[in-house]
């Protein structure tokens, strides 16, 4: 067959394609009328994993799975926002590692609004203004992202997902780097650059911002302010890319966390998030990850930070693998709770894939 011949054959494919999507968005629609009745979620993040989980495993190519992956999170989107438009907030502005997040994750067809804190991202869920948030939880490099930390104690709000994106800075100007007397960028993003930066950059001055969005922002003004942030930063705000991938560590990923009114269900490839406090006597935490460990639970990650109640009382953050639903995690913050000063948890969600 000849060019035309094969090009005749992928529109009559299109076709049966679009009319496919239709069948399916009637059955989507008819899903959000019970969802609707029952006053469930619009958004379900177990059940949106598990289609792509699936799909993705019996994938047998050529096409990649990476792009099968994209291509249903914009089937989901879409069929979601026929049943109610979402509003889903993150630090802004656009263009932040947390848009590029919330994006991966919510697909496009979705009302995105730029805030200027984690703690504006928190208060417009908790008062239902927005749907959704999307923050940074931590970093691969640089470790917690304190501020997301902070809220989550204060909060009654849920973490019911979880986003992996893959971290590449790029040094942005639109003048040519000789010119370059400060760079700016994410006090984290900063970091991550440490290495590069003092071997390509001695002597320009390192400034600090609230996003690394905001320092493109910053850049696109002025003849002699570079930016470091994502290659999307570059292209919305019309800067040059000067020098790519300058993270120290080239497998640099960030992970964040979907906060909401509720957490996900079951879905067998879980995480739960719990945090919670200990006296402040010898021995008490490690009786309390004992306790924890006892149950046959895998603790993925644990972080600290002062409880600002009482002096050297500290609040320990841990994610373990398995759901709140699951009785060994049952067990366990059961158990925790017995000798604890607190203990509040967090949310369970479908561990993400880092591949995909």
């Amino acid at each position: 067959m000849d060019i035309k011949e094969l090009r005749e054959k992928i529109d009559l494919i299109d076709e049966n394609i679009l009319k496919l999507l239709n069948e399916r968005t009637k059955l989507a629609l008819e899903i959000g009328k019970l969802k609707a009745e029952s006053d469930s979620p619009t958004y379900v993040p177990h059940r949106e994993q598990e289609i792509v989980n699936r799909l993705t495993a019996i994938n047998k190519g050529p096409f990649p799975n990476t792009g099968l992956a994209h291509v249903y999170r914009e089937i989901i989107s879409a069929c979601r926002s026929l049943e109610k438009p979402l509003t889903v907030v993150y630090l802004g502005p656009e263009a932040t590692f947390s848009h590029i997040a919330s994006i991966k994750n919510f697909g496009s067809s979705v009302i995105y609004k730029p805030m200027r804190s984690e703690a504006e991202v928190f208060r417009e869920v908790e008062t239902k203004r927005a749907d959704y948030g999307v923050l940074a939880i931590e970093n691969s490099t640089e470790g917690a992202v304190n501020p997301t930390l902070d809220a989550l104690v204060r909060t009654n709000l849920f973490i019911c997902a979880e986003i992996l994106v893959q971290i590449s800075h790029y040094l942005m100007a639109k003048v040519p780097i000789e010119q370059i007397k400060e760079v700016h960028s994410h006090p984290q993003v900063l970091a991550q650059c440490r290495g590069w930066l003092e071997r390509n950059m001695r002597d320009v001055k390192l400034v600090a911002e609230s996003s690394s969005a905001e320092a493109a922002k910053l850049a696109a003004k002025s003849d002699n302010i570079a930016a470091i942030g994502s290659s999307l930063a570059a292209e919305l705000y019309g800067l040059d890319i000067l020098a790519e991938k300058i993270q120290d560590i080239p497998n640099n990923m960030t992970r964040f966390f979907v906060i909401g009114h509720h957490y996900s269900e079951k879905t067998g490839n879980d995480k739960t998030s719990i945090l919670f406090t200990v006296k402040h006597e010898a021995g008490s935490l490690a009786k309390a990850l004992t306790l924890i460990a006892d149950q046959g639970l895998n603790l993925t990650n644990i972080q600290l930070r002062p409880s600002g109640m009482k002096a050297w009382e500290y609040i320990f953050f841990v994610d373990m693998v398995g759901h709140i639903d699951d009785e060994p995690v049952k067990r366990g913050l059961e158990e925790l709770e017995k000798m604890s000063i607190l203990v509040k948890f967090l949310g369970s969600y479908p561990k993400a894939d880092d591949n995909v």
